[in-house]
């Protein structure tokens, strides 16, 4: 029986022999011998089987079934028989359960090691405490500090990137395998000093892909002159919309007086020439819940007066007021129950709507609800400006009036510039043409846009030159200074637009990371994340 127990029990640690179990509601206890005659000398080696003493050790075990588990394992202490080794008795240990001042057994260790790096240290915890492990959170992230880093590599071609220890304060460097994805190692900073000690002990690397920030490209000219460095496309095109929003920027006085765009018409329907649409004037019929509300109840009050039904009997039957039912009984259109019910209430506004009316007479309707609200305002106006606009659209306007569209945001523009032209709608095409044509200089930026698209995603960096010229040359804010720009870290970008490699593994790495961050509520220090993120990757 204790045989098979043992098998259960231990069944990957040889050189142990199980003599009893003791169980309550509560624990296990098991109590165990080591069956080898000798042990070797931890420091000489020498081989022994002269005892010296014995004594029981208490490790805790992994709980069975959300039983606490101690182990009682009773181990010998053996003299050194080597007279020049400096030490004279030692303990034996037991390969893959105890280690030499360890409470808990090698297996519990390596559980709570796994906890700790899946799930940090309060949620471990907490997941620790429902197996019944009794351990803190301090405990499980000692646990993962206490495990080796994995095994150093050659790599030959790295990924890096900045990643936020404190968003805005703090930042460190992350150093990915750009073949196989894997995390490499996590910098403190993210400066040239700290990244070309890493460079210099790694003289295997021929391919090193970054964004264009200058502190990366310094330390692979100083570490790794020998390497090739690339510009990240996404990074190169991130570069190019900003440059593209400032050129928008600078020429958004072509936006306020842009010519209206004309759609493609719609089919004239045919309507005979005295056909009547309804009984109703369309112009003259409410809308919204409440008119929505009094057109059923009208409908159904004068359904169950047809039925021959009086009015208390109806206010019995729906539950209603029976001066409620007459009046929509005495109602012979349900828009009466409408029309009326709001009284005018004194405004603020009123005092100014002489100059309002003025004002849009003199200009014809031509005037922003904004100039006439600083008008007023300057006049002792004190209302909102939403008041204003409300009461022009309600009352100035004429019916079918249709105010102008506003003119389109430096954000927009940009969107139609630096967009594929297949994600527009038909409705953003024309858009994009009425601005292209009304400002030359925009139709220029799109021009290079689609140049620079083109070879970012062709992989046709030998026609760079060419495109740097053509926008040094157009004198456009923004694009001009980026092409220019470009010849500082020329070599880069071209390789970034003719090779494969890129920083996406890179930036997958970043989100991981902040996934692990916001696991540990941002408290981690830059030892401890290393450690998850090398670990877990």
């Amino acid at each position: 029986m204790l045989s098979r127990l043992q098998e259960l029990l231990f069944p990957s640690v040889p050189g142990i022999a199980v003599v009893a179990i003791h169980t309550d509601s509560e624990a296990i206890r098991v109590e165990a011998r080591c069956t080898p005659i000798g042990a070797s000398c931890p420091d000489c080696t020498h081989w022994t089987e002269q005892v010296h003493s014995s004594y029981l050790r208490f490790p805790a075990d992994l709980p069975a079934a959300r039983r606490k588990a101690q182990l009682a394992l009773r181990v010998r202490r053996f003299f050194c028989p080597a007279p020049a080794c400096g030490r004279r008795t030692f303990v034996e240990q037991v390969p893959g359960l105890t280690r030499r001042h360890g409470r808990v057994t090698e297996r519990l260790r390596r559980a709570m090691s796994e906890i700790g790096l899946a799930l940090a240290g309060r949620a471990g915890a907490r997941l620790a405490q429902v197996m019944g492990i009794a351990t803190s959170r301090t405990t499980l992230l000692r646990r993962v500090m206490d495990l080796p880093d994995p095994a150093a590599t050659e790599p030959r071609a790295v990924g890096v990137d900045d990643f936020a220890l404190r968003r805005g304060h703090v930042y460190g460097t992350v150093v990915i395998d750009a073949e196989t994805h894997q995390v490499l190692d996590l910098l403190p900073e993210r400066d040239a000093a700290t990244l070309v000690p890493w460079l210099a002990d790694h003289p295997g690397v021929e391919v090193i892909c970054r964004d264009r920030a200058g502190a990366y490209a310094e330390a692979a000219d100083t570490a790794a002159p020998q390497a090739l460095q690339v510009a990240d496309r996404f990074h190169l095109w991130q570069n190019l919309v900003s440059a593209v929003e400032k050129a928008v920027a600078n020429h958004r006085s072509c936006l306020r007086d842009l010519p209206p765009s004309v759609p493609e018409p719609d089919p004239a329907w045919e309507t005979p020439a005295g056909a009547v649409t309804g009984e109703e004037d369309e112009s003259d019929t409410p809308t919204g819940r409440f008119a929505e509300r009094a057109r059923a109840h009208h409908a159904l009050v004068h359904d169950l007066l047809a039925q021959g039904m009086g009015l208390r009997h109806i206010a019995r039957h729906l539950g209603w007021g029976r001066h409620t039912v007459q009046r929509y009984a005495r109602a012979t259109r349900w828009q009466d129950m409408v029309k009326g019910r709001k009284r005018q209430l004194p405004s603020k506004l009123d005092p100014f709507k002489p100059y309002l009316v003025q004002r849009w007479d003199e200009t014809g309707g031509k005037v922003t609800m904004l100039d006439l609200h600083r008008e007023i305002a300057a006049r002792g106006f004190r209302g909102h400006y939403s008041l204003v606009c409300d009461w022009v659209r309600r009352d100035l306007r004429e019916p079918g009036f249709t105010a102008a569209p506003p003119p389109p945001s430096v954000r927009q523009v940009t969107g139609w510039i630096t967009r594929h032209p297949a994600t527009l709608t038909e409705e953003e095409k024309l858009q994009r043409k009425t601005v292209l044509d009304h400002c030359p200089e925009l139709a220029s930026a799109a021009e290079l846009t689609s140049a620079f698209a083109e070879m970012l995603t062709t992989l046709s960096g030998s026609r760079l030159p060419e495109w740097i010229s053509e926008a040094a040359d157009a004198n456009l804010p923004g694009i001009s200074s980026f092409a220019t720009g470009l010849n500082s870290d020329f070599d880069a970008v071209t390789a970034g637009l003719t090779t494969d490699w890129n920083s996406g593994p890179v930036e997958g790495a970043v989100n991981r990371i902040k996934m692990l961050k916001r696991q540990m509520f941002g408290r981690a220090g830059c030892g401890l994340l290393r450690k998850r993120v090398l670990l877990s990757s």
